[in-house]
């Protein structure tokens, strides 16, 4: 008779899991690189004197706010070939999920960074900067030296939770057919014919609970490093 609960299947699971955890990864790694570009733009753009730079970028965060992560997953999937058939008369139905997936999580992880990019420029007191302009420093040489080691500094802790954000959302991939490792544990489910489905989940829940905990660790330490190499500025 089998067991109603398996403890040992959990970390029998695991070697199953977790070689499609680097898929996974992967898909993290490129969301927030596209998504720190995009955000960086959208910051600038929020601190720009043009009006309506600042509304299509507060726009465009509010938007991504107000839209839940499976939501947009969806639109992009289904949206961009519907779109890009229509206007171009391209057929985008051989493209990888996991392209779509990438731009998904890069939109939404876009939006928080122009938020936290921006916060942490305006926590920087703008005098630093016209006193490095003012000892002979040039404008880059002084974002660089001075506004930029601080403004780092401000933003690590958000965009390390920003970071930790996109891994749990992107486990979504699964419900359009991107085999990550949480679709990896669907398989195995449905093989199995649903049995020893909650010792699946709880292998998949330790994968993450690792790889989060990890994440908040090694964020919490280059703040510390960061913070120890600050010195306070000298301009006479």
């Amino acid at each position: 008779m089998e067991k109603y609960f398996d403890l040992s299947y959990i970390w029998s699971a695991l070697p199953a899991l977790l070689p499609f955890l680097w898929v996974t990864l992967y898909i993290v790694a490129f969301s927030v690189m596209g998504g720190t570009l995009l955000g960086i733009l959208l910051a600038a753009a929020k601190l720009s004197s043009n009006k309506i730079l600042q509304f299509l970028a507060n726009g465009y965060t509010t938007i991504m706010r107000c839209t839940p992560s499976i939501v947009l997953l969806f639109l992009v999937y289904y949206g961009i070939p519907a779109f890009a058939e229509a206007l171009f008369g391209l057929n985008l139905q051989n493209i990888s999920t996991g392209v779509f997936v990438v731009i998904t999580f890069s939109l939404q992880f876009a939006a928080m960074m122009s938020e936290v990019v921006r916060s942490a420029y305006l926590a920087i007191d703008n005098g630093q900067y016209e006193a490095a302009v003012s000892v002979g420093l040039t404008p880059f040489q002084a974002y660089r030296r001075i506004i930029f080691p601080q403004a780092l500094v401000v933003a690590l802790p958000n965009f390390g939770n920003g970071l930790i954000s996109v891994l749990q959302e992107g486990a979504l991939a699964y419900t359009i057919g991107f085999i990550d490792v949480v679709g990896k544990a669907n398989l195995i489910i449905a093989g199995n014919y649903g049995t020893h489905t909650l010792e699946i989940y709880i292998a998949l829940a330790v994968i993450y609970w690792v790889l989060s905990i990890s994440i908040e660790k090694i964020f919490s330490v280059l703040e510390k490093n960061f913070n120890k190499g600050n010195r306070p500025i000298k301009t006479t």
